[in-house]
């Protein structure tokens, strides 16, 4: 499964003797939403990815879903 989203973030180093580089905010929440609620081998994008590459990509019709935190969503599976 893989979810994608895309919109602003955060993303740095932490750490003082073992470096990690991370992401944060809401735009990476909604990604994992949308692997958590995919299917497998299937790509799951919001409605911010599919307005961006309709007409690149082809996609599912529409499924509307419960994201925690955010509501009923627009989503799309890659075809």
């Amino acid at each position: 499964r893989i979810g994608i989203n895309c919109g602003p973030l955060i993303a740095g180093v932490i750490g003082k003797s073992k470096f990690i580089y991370d992401i944060w905010g809401d735009t990476v929440n909604v990604a994992s939403r949308m692997e958590s609620t995919g299917q497998p081998g299937r790509i799951h994008v919001t409605e911010n990815v599919f307005l961006r590459t309709k007409g690149l990509i082809e996609y599912s019709d529409c499924v509307e879903i419960e994201v925690k935190g955010k509501g009923l969503m627009k989503t799309y599976f890659v075809e």
